[in-house]
């Protein structure tokens, strides 16, 4: 099987036409700089459907002022090799200039209320309205019948599945569990701006999570446990951007009698602000 790469969305849509309808498409749009994460959505999307399609598109709508999209890692010619090894069947490589025709001021937007403005959104005003936006752009362009995503953005993950709920688009999201290390640390694109000594004290956040998962689910006080968290992450060398234990189904949160909750944690460690989450059911 050859991997076929586009950057026209025109050329795209022609070879997808072909297909559109007879077989069913899997879509899992990506930033690149490929690691084990991306490619576990990868294998999930051929389990899925008979045509796989991936994207790789640095979206500068969903990054703010002085955040990293100039440095973000561009690996195409890597990526390209990956994908083609693991049998995707079509990969989608837009400019900015074929995304984004108009300037980035006169650009529509969409945006997903509620969602968008806590935790990740609270420390990236804008961040969610890019994302949604070259999401629903992306799934216009492509069509595909499932989209696969990592709950390792786990707010990500609810804000375009609400997304694609609200504005009645007819495909199927699917979220793929986060991809570790073998000492705990999520698989990111940016992990690798750590460096020696900060990549070790790294899976201290997913230390942490385990911790105050144990916790909760013995009834510990919410307030509390995030309280001493915070203090957990910092004392172990990060600097703690957010930790909240907030419902799965909506990220508000919790309430008496809630049972199904998410521990969602942020934290910057040198140039790199890892997140991670834990869902815990008690």
């Amino acid at each position: 099987m050859t991997l076929s790469t586009f950057s026209d969305p025109a050329a795209l849509d022609a070879a997808l036409a072909r297909v559109r309808g007879t077989e069913r498409i899997a879509f899992v749009p990506t930033m690149g700089n490929l690691h084990e994460g991306h490619l576990a959505l990868v294998r999930r999307a051929r389990e899925l459907a008979n045509q796989v399609v991936v994207s790789i598109f640095v979206n500068p709508l969903q990054f703010g002022q002085g955040e990293d999209f100039d440095g973000y890692p561009r690996t195409l010619e890597a990526d390209t090799r990956l994908l083609a090894a693991e049998g995707v069947d079509s990969l989608f490589t837009p400019s900015v200039t074929a995304m984004y025709p108009k300037p980035q001021a006169q650009q529509t937007r969409v945006e997903v209320p509620g969602l968008s403005d806590i935790l990740c959104g609270a420390s990236r005003p804008g961040h969610f309205a890019g994302v949604a936006t070259v999401v629903c752009k992306l799934f216009n362009l492509v069509r595909p019948d499932v989209a696969l995503f990592g709950q390792k953005d786990y707010q990500q993950l609810l804000v375009i599945r609400r997304m694609v709920d609200d504005l009645a688009m007819p495909l199927e999201i699917v979220g793929v569990p986060t991809v570790r290390e073998a000492d705990g640390l999520a698989m990111s694109s940016r992990n690798g701006y750590l460096t020696e000594a900060e990549r070790a004290r790294a899976p201290a956040l997913y230390r942490v999570l385990l911790d105050t998962a144990a916790q909760l689910k013995a009834s510990g006080d919410v307030f509390e446990l995030e309280r001493a968290a915070c203090s957990a992450i910092d004392a172990a060398g990060l600097r703690t951007d957010y930790l909240a234990i907030r419902r799965q189904q909506d990220l508000q949160p919790s309430q008496p009698g809630d049972r199904a909750l998410v521990i969602l944690a942020a934290a910057w460690l040198g140039q790199a602000r890892l997140i991670d989450n834990l869902e815990v059911v008690r």
